[in-house]
């Protein structure tokens, strides 16, 4: 997400009903490179993972799904939602920190894996009003994992060929308590999981890491901001332009487009990546 840009109004739409146990499987008969089984006796084979191809098309559909505007190749969408049928997809999970309509369900159920402070009180991304989930320890990450895990297992049930793994770096906004390492060790369980499960994964923000990426796991990037910062030819350099950028503003979109749109898929959404046809919807690509 935007770390430096307004909240938006409508965000994420992830459901409670997911934290348990991914998403409710629908399995959509007509979706571009769905995961094949083998059908042996005892066991299934391991699904295939498919990364994006470069400068494919792409539109960010987080915060709500419609239907992608015409010549658009690939989606992200909130794992709540189900993949567009004949697209490539990838599965938006907020695997870093808590989603604000799911605070409470950690407090009841996993107090110990938020993040707190010297006074035990959670650590907030204050942009997002999310609270930090807590990864500075093996135990921790584990069970993290087993979580987090189901949502990304749920992602590819729906029929999903990614997952974008999100706030890879709150390790910037743990006032210390977090490191780089930590949330290393993380995505590498997550880029397991997503492996087994036959998902690509995505590296979402912070360059920091880029050198860690085969390391980790990652097969792709999807990052924000990357024109207003002047980063984006270095994910696109890290992985072979197989990068979905995505900005917020005219000028940080022309920027974009001026370093990378030849080679890489960009697209200029509002902050709030509104559904179409919401007033305040922008849909651009370079």
């Amino acid at each position: 997400m935007p770390q430096h840009a307004v909240p938006p109004f409508l965000r994420r739409a992830s459901t409670l009903a997911g934290l348990a146990g991914g998403v409710a499987v629908a399995t959509g008969a007509g979706l571009l490179l769905s995961h094949s089984f083998a059908t042996g006796s005892t066991a299934e084979a391991t699904p295939q993972v498919v990364p994006p191809e470069a400068n494919v098309s792409f539109d960010y559909q987080i915060g709500g799904a419609y239907t992608p505007p015409a010549g658009v190749g690939a989606v992200s969408r909130d794992r709540g939602d189900q993949p567009a049928e004949g697209l490539y997809n990838v599965c938006y999970v907020n695997a870093f920190q808590a989603q604000p309509d799911a605070l409470d369900w950690w407090q009841k159920n996993h107090p110990d894996l938020l993040l707190r402070d010297g006074d035990g009180d959670p650590v907030d991304d204050e942009a997002w009003g999310e609270a930090l989930l807590d990864t500075s320890t093996a135990g921790k990450r584990t069970r993290l994992a087993k979580i987090v895990g189901g949502w990304v297992d749920g992602c590819a049930k729906s029929g999903f060929q990614a997952v974008e793994p999100d706030n890879l770096d709150s390790f910037e906004r743990s006032d210390g308590l977090l490191t780089p390492a930590h949330n290393a060790a993380f995505a590498k369980l997550l880029a397991d999981r997503a492996h087994t499960a036959g998902l690509a994964i995505g590296q979402k923000n912070t360059t920091g890491l880029l050198e860690q990426r085969g390391k980790i796991g990652f097969d792709f990037a999807v990052t924000e901001e990357c024109g207003r910062y002047d980063e984006c030819a270095d994910y696109a350099s890290a992985y072979g332009d197989r990068v979905f950028v995505v900005e917020y503003t005219d000028r940080d979109f022309t920027k974009a487009c001026s370093s990378v749109g030849a080679k890489v898929s960009v697209v200029r959404r509002d902050h709030d990546v509104r559904p179409a046809g919401e007033p305040g919807y922008v849909f651009d690509t370079c």
